[in-house]
Formats: C-alpha cells, structure tokens, sequence
C-alpha cells in the first residue's frame, strides 16, 4: 500500500498501534488510513481498543472510512503481514475469542515481542492495570463518555486551526499535563506496568490504553506506551536494527503537506 502523493513508503520491522476507537465520532480514522498507506511493516500489532464496542452499544456510528481501516488491516494479513490483536476494554469482548485466527489476524491476550537486538518486549492492552477500570467500571464508562465529548470539542478547535494554517493540537494531551491528578495517575499506571514486565522476566513492554504515546526506562525496564488514534495519532515502530520510534503521525503530514507545499512554491518561481 501507498499513500497518496509523492511520499514513499516506509518500512519497519514491527508497528504496534492501539486505542483505534473505530465506531466512535473520536477516531481519526483519516488519518490513520493515511498512515496504513504509507507504513509496511513484518510485523502489525494491534494493542487493544480497536473497535470500541462501548461507544457502539450506545450509538451506532460506523463510517465507511472505519470500514476501510478494517479492509486495509486484513488486506495487510492476506499480503504477508503477520497480525497479532490484542483485545483491550472496549473491546474485551473479543477477548472471548483468543487463540483463534480470523481472516488472518491472530487473537491473543498478551504477546512477546522479540526486537532485532534481542531484546523481549511484553506485549498487552494494560487496562488490567488501571484500577478504575478493574475496581468501579461504572466510573470508567462515565470518564470514557467524558473523554468523548472532549475530543469532539477538540475536532472543532483543531478545525479551526487548519483554518488558520496552526499544526494539530490535543487538547486532552494538554489538560492532562497541568491536572495533577491526571499525572499522577499516568505515572502509577506505568509503574504498575513495568513490575509486571519485571515480574514476568523480559525487558520491556509495549502497552496502550491511558492514550499517553511514550518510550521511557523505569527502573530498568523499557516502557513503550503507542498512544491512539484519537487525539495523539501516533504508533511506535521498530527499525530494522530493533530500535524503538514513536511516530506522531498528524505532525509527519504536516510536515509533507509543508514540503509539498515548498516543491509547488520553488517550482512556481522556476517557471515565473
């Protein structure tokens, strides 16, 4: 697959990307169709949220574009891509269907993720980890309807950057940075994650789920959150040589809309 325009694609070893949210007005589906036509890789892990049944269950909302992001990710199976998704809690409900193999895609609940460098890297949604989700569903549901009415305030703002030509802004990246509770909550989830990387003996983890996209070490383990779909639009990659990317994919087309925009100028003064 290819995107659009003159940009080649780009190869890596393995993508992991989670917290998709396909079936909510949230999910920046565009975008990510964007990054499935630009990006090859071995190896595609989807880290959990990908459909989010929740959002669903209360009002359907399925675009073709979501459609589209399906078809792309099971044409990616049938070409040679190894598949691996793994559920997470808006969508555990597929968490019923692990071990099996669907069109290509292969259902677990956790996976290990072996870089080029050697490297063991445990693979998981992490919302086993967030004890709002596992001691007061309720509370989490109520947040999760919260967080959807944010990023709906957040489309309408970014709207009206593009208008004004500013870059993507994530509103809810902001808000949480400067709520001290929100901080606080990100850095117990991770290391809550991370002892349990530690716990089951590898080096690392890779985990979405609290939409924070970081790579960081922690007490000595390798921390990888992928971020979402929804408001960082981002995915961490390995290189060929097992190094670890996080790609923040509404800032790359940013930057090629601006070269483009540079190529069409340059030209233009070469023909004036």
């Amino acid at each position: 697959m290819r995107s659009a325009g003159l940009e080649e694609s780009l190869r890596y070893r393995a993508v992991f990307v989670s917290d998709i949210h396909l079936g909510s007005s949230a999910c920046s589906a565009e975008l990510l169709l964007d990054f499935l036509g630009t990006v090859h890789c071995e190896t595609l892990y989807l880290v959990g949220d990908i459909i989010d049944v929740w959002s669903l269950k209360k009002q359907f909302y399925w675009p073709p574009s979501h459609n589209e992001v399906v078809r792309r990710i099971l044409k990616a199976a049938r070409n040679g891509t190894r598949v691996i998704y793994i559920p997470g809690n808006h969508d555990e409900m597929f968490r019923e269907h692990v071990g099996l193999n669907v069109g290509g895609v292969e259902i677990r609940r956790d996976s290990i993720h072996e870089t080029a460098d050697g490297r063991r890297l445990l693979v998981l949604h992490g919302d086993e980890f967030d004890q709002v989700v596992q001691f007061s569903p309720w509370l989490a549901r109520l947040g999760a309807h919260a967080y959807e009415r944010l990023i709906r305030l957040n489309a309408w703002v970014n709207r009206c950057r593009r208008w004004f030509g500013a870059p993507h802004w994530s509103l809810a990246k902001y808000l949480k940075h400067r709520v001290k509770n929100a901080v606080q909550y990100i850095g117990e989830f991770e290391r809550a994650v991370a002892t349990a990387a530690r716990q089951r003996g590898v080096d690392g983890l890779v985990c979405g789920h609290i939409h924070h996209a970081e790579i960081s070490t922690i007490e000595g383990v390798t921390y990888c959150n992928d971020g979402d779909w929804v408001e960082t639009c981002s995915a961490l990659v390995e290189h060929g040589d097992g190094r670890l990317e996080i790609l923040r994919w509404a800032e790359h087309v940013a930057r090629r809309h601006a070269r483009r925009d540079l190529t069409i100028a340059v030209a233009t003064d070469r023909a004036a």
